[in-house]
């Protein structure tokens, strides 16, 4: 047969506690790395997007030809026209 002590109960009530506080420990401490990285990751994106900026500053108003043989997907294509007579 098993007796309830007043010492067993306190004993177990502090382990709750205890393991309910390192939990939330971890939890805390999770979150604020998620977070640092979600930092990290919109830094680098504000980061990327001034250097975008500064490059189309840097080139407004110039003018650049395109070689047919170095076409990336942003290329625009060359259409050809023909003059139409009246």
């Amino acid at each position: 047969m098993v007796e309830a002590s007043f010492t067993g109960l306190i004993r177990t009530v502090v382990i709750v506690i205890g393991a309910i506080v390192i939990l939330r420990f971890i939890g805390q401490l999770m979150n604020a790395k998620r977070n640092l990285a979600e930092q990290d990751e919109l830094n680098e994106r504000e980061r990327k997007l001034k250097a975008e900026r500064e490059r189309t500053n840097r080139n407004l108003g110039k003018t650049t030809i395109i070689d047919k043989g170095n076409r990336t997907s942003n290329d625009v294509e060359d259409v050809d026209f023909e003059e139409l007579s009246d």
